[in-house]
């Protein structure tokens, strides 16, 4: 059985995509916050998830580089990769 553990980090944690955007759901595990999409789900339909300071329950939200979300004490950036 796998213990999440909270993360408590002051400081964005930047997550490169190579695509125009990514789901939420997706983009929690890309970030490794969450293990699983269908943990994943259930963390945005309780709304524990933020989407540029707002609360967001739709899984297929689309983010594209400059978004952030927040979950669990952590902040993440989305990236533009190569």
């Amino acid at each position: 059985m796998k213990v999440r553990v909270r993360r408590v980090n002051p400081a964005e944690i930047s997550i490169p995509i190579t695509t125009e955007y990514i789901k939420l759901e997706s983009f929690l595990k890309l970030a490794d916050a969450a293990p699983s999409g269908g943990m994943a789900k259930n963390f945005i339909q309780d709304g524990a998830v933020t989407v540029n300071g707002e609360v967001c329950t739709m899984r297929g939200k689309k983010l594209r580089p400059g978004d952030v979300v927040c979950f669990d004490g952590a902040t993440y950036k989305v990236a533009q990769g190569q």
